[in-house]
């Protein structure tokens, strides 16, 4: 079989015409998605066919090859990328099919100290980011905006609340996977491009809780409560800069939840909020703004009136309590010994040791770069063992198996049997997103290994050191209009890389803050504001919870741009961490 090697230029020798011709896959993505409104997934396979062919006919890809690059981009897609988020749905639901997931919202209740502005900053920020560091994918705007909304919260502010939340935590989403496929598609060190994410992420995670008490009770409410909401923030930031840097960047939103948690429980302990009555009169609508208001098991909400708040007095027992938290913490754990442990026996390499690398046919010696050598991403790594989601599947096993042994006399119904056919349900219900996936992986790698990518990252070089400040940019369009930052970084991770390349900028800088700037293009994402309206019962509303938040998602965008670019600068060079 020939070999092939990509050219920049390869339409009449203009790299400003190949790289025109490169975007219309992408064009034809965002056209799908946003003006023909079709499905995700559908919009991602009509993209995959156009950059088949522009690989065939533009930069004269044998068919063979272009097709064996979009398989190769599915299966990379499917492992370890949808294993991995259908493992971390699968261990939420465990705890929503055992009846924890009740005792955890207990916890929020009393640890919030009856303020309904902190309890809600704990839900939509503290216990979004547990949901989207093990799941992502539009799952922690769902949950946490159906829990505020039994709170009492009207539909808007609720749903308005939960978009803002869900932007600090996104660039270590779903165990980190944004990163992981970055590094994947480019070849660079994921550990230190998650260090970088560390670096800028959590200017922005500090402010979010701030900002979450705007839009929940106005200035009021900062005035009030922004002690608590600066020590939640400060502490999630903190925590998400040093697990990035020093310990795991695949645990990154665990450990930065868990420590905003901590740090609600011990500040609460000596602070008191003030007027916490009456913002639940302003914050909350109906009965609820009077009185009493809970959820029962069954996640109706009952409200009584005339009284003042005493669901923080409850007590909290340190059993179900403890079980409530188990598979956050035990996620912790097993990643962390899985990542660090070095002790007598190295188990990051033994682990790694089973991986099985996969010359892949058709591509592999075929594909070579402009040295004549093997491109090395056509060799696929199967990391059957190693990868976070065979230590999902571990971790959801052994809590599982816990549940089923403290059922405390059948309140807790959950048979490990029940557990394990839950994974048959999540891949159920994940199959569209996941076809989404595995098509938009496809056609980033069918757009990289035919050269695409490279053309119009050269092209956008051109611009020289501006790119740096146009880099979040991209990740955040990317994010919007695809709903994923993971899917982000499948299309623009190797543009970025080529651009920082040719324009003598960092190209770890700039695959971090095309992670980055998804972040806060989430929020924005046509998917999520689905979500978000049928979450809170605003269907066909979408609109209008857009307006509401769209001027966050600009604003934290412009501050993101700023600090990458000035980064990229000897101004502020020295916060990136060394390799």
């Amino acid at each position: 079989m020939d070999t092939f090697s990509p050219t920049t230029d390869p339409l009449a020798g203009s790299i400003a015409l190949s790289a025109i011709v490169s975007l219309l896959p992408l064009l034809t993505f965002f056209v799908m998605l946003a003006v023909v409104k079709a499905k995700a997934h559908v919009s991602g396979l009509a993209s995959l066919l156009v950059a088949i062919l522009v690989a065939i006919f533009v930069f004269k890809m044998p068919a063979g090859m272009a097709l064996m690059s979009g398989v190769m981009g599915a299966v990379f897609g499917a492992f370890p990328v949808v294993w991995i988020v259908i493992m971390a749905i699968w261990l939420y639901q465990i705890t929503v099919v055992s009846g924890r997931f009740e005792d955890l919202r207990r916890v929020f209740d009393v640890i919030g100290g009856g303020d309904v502005r902190i309890q809600s900053i704990l839900i939509a920020f503290c216990f979004g980011g547990l949901l989207e560091a093990l799941a992502g994918f539009g799952a922690p705007v769902a949950i946490t905006a159906t829990m505020l909304l039994a709170l009492g919260m009207a539909p808007l502010r609720a749903a308005a609340a939960v978009l803002v939340a869900n932007t600090a935590p996104v660039a270590f989403g779903a165990v980190a996977i944004p990163i992981t496929t970055a590094a994947g598609l480019t070849g660079l060190d994921a550990n230190h491009i998650g260090a970088i994410v560390g670096h800028q992420a959590p200017l922005l995670a500090i402010f979010v809780p701030t900002l979450l008490l705007f839009i929940l009770d106005g200035k009021r409410g900062v005035k009030e409560v922004w002690p608590a909401a600066l020590v939640i923030g400060g502490a999630f930031a903190v925590a998400q800069f040093l697990c990035a840097t020093y310990f795991s960047y695949e645990l990154t939103d665990i450990v930065a939840s868990l420590a905003g948690l901590a740090a609600a429980v011990i500040f609460l302990r000596f602070w008191t909020p003030k007027g916490r009555d009456e913002a639940r009169a302003r914050v909350l609508v109906g009965e609820a703004a009077e009185g009493v208001h809970h959820a029962d098991k069954g996640g109706k909400a009952h409200a009584g009136s005339g009284t003042a708040y005493r669901g923080h007095e409850q007590k909290l027992e340190v059993g179900p309590t403890f079980l409530a938290l188990f598979p956050y913490l035990l996620v912790i754990v097993i990643f962390g010994i899985a990542k660090l442990w070095k002790l007598g026996v190295n188990i990051p390499g033994a682990l790694a040791s089973t991986d099985v690398k996969i010359q892949w046919p058709l591509l592999y010696g075929h594909i070579l770069d402009g040295e004549g050598k093997p491109v090395s991403s056509t060799i696929y790594n199967f990391s059957w063992l190693s990868n976070p989601g065979t230590l999902l599947l571990f971790t959801g096993l052994i809590v599982a198996i816990v549940y089923s042994l403290n059922d405390d006399g059948g309140k807790y119904k959950i048979k490990v049997s029940n557990a394990i056919l839950e994974i048959g349900r999540t891949i159920f219900n994940m199959r569209w997103a996941a076809t989404t996936i595995l098509s938009v992986l496809a056609l980033a790698y069918v757009m990289n290994l035919s050269g695409q990518t490279i053309s119009i990252g050269t092209w956008l070089a051109g611009t020289g050191a501006f790119f740096a400040f146009l880099s979040p940019i991209l990740g955040w369009i990317g994010t919007a209009v695809t709903g994923s930052d993971t899917s982000a970084n499948a299309l623009f991770a190797k543009l970025q890389q080529t651009a920082g390349i040719n324009a003598g900028i960092d190209p770890n800088l700039l695959v971090a803050a095309n992670t980055s700037g998804g972040v806060v293009g989430k929020l924005i994402s046509p998917q999520n504001l689905a979500i978000a309206a049928t979450a809170v019962g605003m269907e066909g509303k979408e609109s209008v919870i857009l307006k509401k938040v769209a001027g966050w998602s600009v604003g934290m965008l412009l501050v993101l741009c700023v600090l990458v670019y000035l980064q990229s600068t000897p101004i502020l060079s020295w916060m990136l961490p060394t390799p």
